[in-house]
C-alpha cells in the first residue's frame, strides 16, 4: 500500500517553512510596510518594487480551469527543472535512497539526482523505446523513492504505451513521475484524470513547449493535495517572479490560438518527416509525439558540423544509448525547415562526389 509518509524525508516532516510577510494576513491590505520594500517604487512600473504573491493562486485558478484540475493539486516551478529538484529534496535521503530513470531520457533527472547525492539506477528502453518493465521491477528496493517516466520521450520523440506506465503505478509502492513536457504534441492524453486513482503519481508539464513560454521558466507539477503541500513547504517563497506569473496568466487568455500552433506545428512535423526519408543519407526517422524528429542519418557528427558550419543548429544525439548517428530536430517555422533541407540535400550530393 502507498503510504506518503514513508517516503517524505524526515527533516522536510519537522520543516517549518519560511513564512513571507504576506503569509501573515489575509484579506486586502491598502498599505504594505511589512516585507521592506522601496515604498518609492521602481523605474519600471509601479508594482514591480512589491514582491510576487507567494503562492501564485490566480494563476494557479487559471490553469485549473483549464486542465479540469484544482489549484490545489498544482505547483508551479522556475521551469520544470526546478520541480525535479525539489522531488529529490522532499522524498530522497542524499546517499541513502535511490530513484530509477529509463535513458535515454531527459538527462536533468540524473544531473539532479548527482547533485543532490542520489543514487541512480537504469532501466534502459527496449529497442522499440519502450519501458523494460522486468528490468524496471528488478531494480525496485525499499530505498526506491522515485521512477521517472517521460512520455513522450526525449530524445526518442515517442509516446510510452499507456498499459505500461499504468503497470508500473499499479505495482510500485513509491511515487511515479510522468514528465509531459511533449504531451501537447502528443496523440496519447494526459494522465492528469488519473491522479484521483493513484496517490503515488505526479505529472509534470511546462509552458516552454506548446505555449512557447521557454523564456520564462515556468513548468507546472500536478499531484494530490498531500504532496503538493510537502512541494510548497520546501520551495523559496517566492519561487515564480511577477512578470512570469502576469505573461503567463496573459497567455492562458489564448488557448485557441496555442491550439492553432499545436496543430501546425504537428502538421510540420508530419510534412519534415516525409521529406527528410526521401533524402540519400538519411537511414530513419522516428514517428515522433512531440515538436522535433529523432533523425538516423549516416555520418552524424559530420552532419551536425556541417549544418552548425551553415548557421544551422540542431541536438547531436549520435553518442547516447540507442541513439548511434541520431540528430534530434526541432520543428522550425517553414522557412527553417525549408533551409534544413537544403542543408541537408547539399552535403548528401557532396558527399557521393
Amino acid at each position: 500500500m502507498f503510504d506518503l509518509n514513508k517516503l517524505v524525508r524526515e527533516n522536510v516532516k519537522k520543516l517549518t517553512p519560511y513564512s513571507s510577510a504576506r503569509d501573515e494576513f489575509t484579506g486586502e491590505a491598502k498599505v504594505f510596510l511589512d516585507a521592506n520594500e522601496n515604498s518609492l517604487g521602481s523605474p519600471l512600473p509601479k508594482w514591480y518594487n512589491r514582491y510576487p504573491d507567494p503562492h501564485q493562486q490566480k494563476l494557479k485558478e487559471a490553469i485549473g480551469d483549464i486542465k479540469g484540475i484544482m489549484p490545489q493539486h498544482i505547483f508551479l516551478g522556475n521551469g520544470s527543472d526546478e520541480c525535479i529538484d525539489i522531488l529529490y529534496r522532499c522524498f530522497c535521503e542524499p546517499q541513502k535512497d535511490n530513484i530509477i530513470i529509463c535513458p535515454p531520457t531527459y538527462g536533468m533527472y540524473e544531473v539532479s539526482a548527482n547533485i543532490n547525492a542520489i543514487e541512480i539506477r537504469k532501466a534502459p528502453l527496449l529497442e522499440n523505446f519502450q519501458l523494460d518493465i522486468i528490468h524496471l521491477e528488478n531494480l525496485v528496493d525499499e530505498n526506491t523513492k522515485l521512477i521517472w517516466i517521460c512520455s513522450p520521450n526525449n530524445p526518442t520523440s515517442n509516446s510510452i504505451n499507456r498499459e505500461d506506465i499504468l503497470t508500473v503505478l499499479n505495482n510500485f509502492n513509491g511515487i511515479v513521475v510522468i514528465d509531459e513536457a511533449y504531451i501537447n504534441f502528443a496523440k496519447q492524453k494526459t494522465f492528469i484524470q488519473d491522479l484521483i486513482d493513484y496517490p503515488n503519481l505526479i505529472i509534470l508539464q511546462t509552458f516552454s513547449k506548446a505555449w512557447g513560454l521557454a523564456a520564462l521558466r515556468l513548468g507546472m507539477a500536478f499531484a494530490s493535495a498531500e504532496i503538493i503541500a510537502i512541494m510548497s513547504k520546501v520551495k523559496p517563497p517566492y519561487n515564480i517572479n511577477q512578470v512570469t506569473q502576469e505573461l503567463a496568466l496573459k497567455s492562458l487568455e489564448n488557448v485557441e490560438q496555442v491550439n492553432d500552433m499545436i496543430t501546425e506545428l504537428v502538421n510540420m512535423r508530419e510534412a519534415l518527416r516525409e521529406v527528410l526519408m526521401q533524402i540519400a543519407i538519411v537511414e530513419n526517422v522516428f514517428e515522433s509525439d512531440a515538436n522535433f524528429l529523432l533523425v538516423k542519418i549516416r555520418e552524424a557528427k559530420k552532419v551536425y558540423a556541417f549544418l552548425a558550419s551553415n548557421g544551422i543548429v540542431v541536438r547531436d544525439r549520435s553518442n547516447v544509448q540507442l541513439c548511434d548517428n541520431c540528430l534530434r530536430i526541432t520543428i522550425g517555422t517553414e522557412n527553417e525547415n525549408t533551409l534544413l533541407v537544403d542543408a541537408l540535400i547539399q552535403f548528401a550530393y557532396q558527399s557521393v562526389q
